[in-house]
């Protein structure tokens, strides 16, 4: 028997904002508002990004540093409880939430596959239904504080599509055994549509747009509900 899985990026394919942002700007109100004083250090973190001298994962890591800092556990948690059901109630779309329900409703193996921190993904997930999630993970340091670091790879372009074949291989799910349909609206995740069965380009932006058309690939539009896809 078949197992069909569908899975989805998060941040602009099933939200209408990108989360990291929001969940800095949460968890610093939250946590320690008097870190705003490292807002121009954040700015300037962007420079050496757009020099193309760190990538994101580093990225993301100076500006969790810079504005979370290292709560623990029991501090995070009623931090990453409140933002998620904030996502859930104000940015989801509503294209998303009909598609993952028809998805569900058929049978599908829902699986969230994002760079966003698992830390926080994970909690929106679940308030979504979905039954899976393959995320960027965290190390915490030596006092068991959550810190930023990154526990193996950031889950973004080949990357994604390396730990959807590890987290595969972990269930005991053959490739050929598979049927995958697969959500995003970014070209950087191009190499897990072309290798998926299904591929959808949600809410795209132009280049992805273009690699879909010549792919042959459906588009979709859930940023309108005149123009949601079926």
């Amino acid at each position: 028997m078949t197992t069909t899985l569908a899975i989805y990026d998060m941040d602009k394919t099933v939200t209408r904002r990108p989360t990291f942002g929001l969940f800095l700007a949460h968890a610093v109100r939250q946590l320690s508002p008097w870190r705003l004083v490292f807002l121009p250090v954040v700015g300037l973190t962007l420079i050496p990004y757009a020099l193309k001298l760190v990538d994101r994962g580093r990225l993301k890591e100076w500006n969790y540093r810079l504005l979370v800092g290292r709560p623990t556990p029991q501090q995070l948690e009623p931090v990453v409880r409140s933002f998620a059901d904030r996502q859930v109630e104000t940015n989801i779309l509503a294209g998303a939430r009909t598609r993952i329900a028809e998805d569900k409703a058929a049978g599908r193996r829902l699986v969230l596959a994002t760079a966003s921190y698992r830390l926080y993904a994970a909690a929106i997930a679940e308030r979504l239904g979905f039954d899976d999630v393959i995320a960027t993970d965290t190390l915490p340091d030596r006092k068991g504080r959550i810190v930023a670091k990154i526990d193996g790879a950031n889950c973004y372009g080949l990357g994604k599509l390396d730990m959807i074949e590890a987290w595969l291989q972990r269930e005991g799910l053959e490739r050929q055994a598979v049927h995958i349909r697969f959500y995003s609206d970014h070209v950087s995740d191009a190499p897990v549509h072309a290798w998926s069965d299904e591929a959808f380009a949600t809410n795209p932006h132009d280049r992805l747009v273009r690699v879909a058309t010549d792919a042959g690939w459906e588009v979709l539009d859930w940023r309108d509900r005149k123009r949601a896809g079926p």
